[in-house]
Order: structure tokens, then C-alpha cells, then sequence
């Protein structure tokens, strides 16, 4: 019971800290490109990464690790914050949120694929409901659309759902934080010349709500909200503690309110209720 305690409360404080990143993207592609913001980014924690191994001594990861470390790498290092970023040239962010609803269930499909889990038939009901949902619910409150936007999250979904599914199995042997500091250590030799290259000729244009959310997606997207996810995937369950994730669109907007001072409307209640049975029920059957 206490090892399950401990798996739901790194993962809910994992959704809670990656809850920001996509609206810390939204004003981050307002000052930098997309491709210098998912190279920085990345460089920026894989720095943080190498010192901590560093620091810690740890060793090296195994020959056999550096695929599993690859597929980390490229879904949730290069893929998901790339594509994410591109598609936020596009939509908003609120209409993103259809596709983080989907997430859950993304990273459930590569848990059984990847992760050797057998969830019982009816996590798999609970779970498409929760999804389903999530996206109603954006759905209603954000008629914008793009089909190139709507696509590139897709793509990124996918992406980040076999990051995470990857990164869990692995960090039961590894640890959380080792895998992500390993992850973003192997891209950082990809994403240093690209920093280079997409270097801003100047910086006077640039906002500082755009330096802060570069800092955020940096710092706490994408690394330190690892260490607490990673972690708690691999002690609760892939697919169980994945469900955690349907309720990232609604503390991004709680925070909205909190913050902003924006209206928080009783759909956004009521959703929220049913998405708490849901991850609840899936839980259960997981």
C-alpha cells in the first residue's frame, strides 16, 4: 500500500509540474523558433543531467539500455516538444488540450506493447471514457482548429506516449532521473548544433513571458518533472498511474484561475468529477 501511495503521488506530482508546459510553450514560440526552443530546451537540461550524474558518480547505463534510451530520447526529448511547439504556431493551447486527453491512453497502448502490462478489459473502458471526456470537453470550450496543428499533436501524442512507457520500463532498473539525465545526455550531441544554428540574431525582440516559459519547458518540463513521473510509473504501473494524466488540462486550467484570475466554469466541475472516477476505476481494473 505504501509503494502504491508512492507511485500515485510522484505521478500526480508529475502531471501537476508538466500540467504548464504546454502553455509555457504557447508564449515561449512567441519570441524563440520552434526549432531553437526543443534544441535549447534540451541542451539547457541535459546540462542539469550531467551534472547531477556527475555529481552522484552514477554508472555508465549498459550497451543493451542505449535503445531503450534512444526511444526515450526521441519521443519525449526531440519528438513530443518539437512537434508540440510546431503545432502551437497553429492552435491555441486550450484546443491542445483535446490531444493531451488523449495522452493517458497513448502511453496505456505502449505500456502492454512496451511495457509487458495486461490491464483487465475494464481499465480499457474506464480509460476511453476518461480520454473521451477530456476532449469533450475542450472540445466545447474551443472552437478553433487546424488540420496541420491538429496533426502534428497526434504525431506528438503518439510519441510521447512510447517515451513514457519506455522510460518507466527502463527506470525500474535504472531510476527515474538517471533515465531522463541519460536520455537528454544522448540527444545532446543532436541538439547542440541545432542551437547553434537556429540562434536568435537578436534578442532585443524577445518578451519576458517567452524567457520564463523557455526556462519552465527547460527546467521543470523537461527534466525536473521527469524524476517525480518517471518514478512513479515505475512503482504504480504504466498504465495505471498513466491515467493521471487526464487531469493535467484541468490544473492547467485551475492554475488559469488561480493565477490569471480566469472564470472557472461548472462543466470544468463536473468534468472533472467524472474524470476522477474514471482515473479511479481504472485504477482499480489496472
Amino acid at each position: 500500500m505504501q509503494s502504491a501511495g508512492n507511485g500515485w503521488g510522484n505521478g500526480l506530482l508529475g502531471v501537476i509540474i508538466f500540467s504548464g508546459s504546454l502553455p509555457a510553450t504557447r508564449v515561449a514560440v512567441d519570441g524563440f523558433s520552434a526549432l531553437f526552443l526543443t534544441s535549447a530546451r534540451a541542451v539547457v537540461a541535459a546540462l542539469i543531467g550531467v551534472a547531477v550524474l556527475g555529481l552522484l558518480r552514477q554508472a555508465r547505463p549498459e550497451r543493451k539500455d542505449l535503445v531503450s534510451l534512444a526511444i526515450v530520447s526521441v519521443g519525449v526529448v526531440v519528438g513530443f516538444p518539437l512537434l508540440t511547439a510546431l503545432a502551437l504556431q497553429h492552435i491555441t493551447s486550450a484546443h491542445s488540450i483535446v490531444f493531451i486527453g488523449l495522452l493517458p491512453l497513448s502511453t496505456a497502448i505502449f505500456a502492454v506493447l512496451r511495457g509487458g502490462e495486461r490491464p483487465q478489459p475494464l481499465f480499457w473502458l474506464f480509460a476511453v471514457l476518461g480520454s473521451a471526456t477530456v476532449a469533450g470537453f475542450a472540445l466545447s470550450n474551443d472552437g478553433s482548429a487546424s488540420l496541420t496543428g491538429d496533426l502534428l499533436m497526434v504525431a506528438a501524442i503518439v510519441l510521447c506516449g512510447l517515451g513514457y512507457a519506455e522510460g518507466a520500463a527502463l527506470s525500474r532498473r535504472l531510476g527515474g532521473w538517471q533515465v531522463i539525465s541519460w536520455a537528454l545526455l544522448l540527444a545532446l550531441p543532436l541538439m547542440a548544433p541545432v542551437v547553434a544554428w537556429t540562434w536568435p540574431s537578436t534578442w532585443s525582440g524577445v518578451s519576458a513571458p517567452a524567457w520564463i516559459g523557455l526556462a519552465y519547458v527547460s527546467i521543470f518540463s523537461m527534466f525536473v518533472g521527469f524524476i517525480f513521473w518517471y518514478r512513479g510509473l515505475a512503482i504504480g504501473g504504466i498504465a495505471r498511474i498513466g491515467q493521471l494524466q487526464q487531469l493535467q488540462p484541468f490544473f492547467g486550467l485551475a492554475l488559469a484561475g488561480f493565477l490569471l484570475h480566469e472564470p472557472v466554469a461548472w462543466s470544468m466541475i463536473a468534468a472533472t468529477a467524472l474524470v476522477v472516477a474514471c482515473v479511479f476505476f481504472a485504477r482499480r481494473f489496472a
